[in-house]
């Protein structure tokens, strides 16, 4: 069963940044695709099944609350989330746009490292 969580959660992770990705480089060229639905509704159907999945696995984690690697994420995503929505919605031009995608990779890169090592802000060592 976790497994299948964990599986689940990768895949919306990678899936969730692909789009983001694919946003980024629309918005560099302001083009008119980000007007499409799909891709106004996508990113929030794969960030629920990524945040679900992150649920799921919590409650079969034995590991929760164990050195506080748990909030570490959580503080990291919440940089991510807010370096995204800096690269994708206020920055207001392109430089600053690229500052915000470095910003929210770097979040993302970090974060990752908490999830495989389960030891909080291991970057910092």
């Amino acid at each position: 069963m976790y497994q299948m969580a964990l599986h689940l959660h990768v895949t919306a992770v990678v899936i969730s940044l692909s789009l983001f990705a694919f946003r980024f480089v629309l918005s560099m060229k302001a083009h008119p695709m980000l007007q499409k639905k799909w891709l106004k509704i996508l990113p929030h159907v794969v960030d629920t099944a990524l945040l679900g999945s992150a649920i799921w696995l919590l409650t079969l984690s034995p590991m929760v609350g164990v050195d506080g690697w748990v909030a570490s994420k959580v503080i990291g995503v919440s940089l991510y989330i807010v370096s995204g929505f800096f690269a994708l919605k206020w920055a207001k031009n392109n430089r600053s746009r690229v500052i915000g995608f470095a910003c929210a990779v770097i979040w993302v890169m970090l974060t990752a490292s908490i999830a495989y090592s389960k030891q909080p802000f291991s970057f910092l060592v």
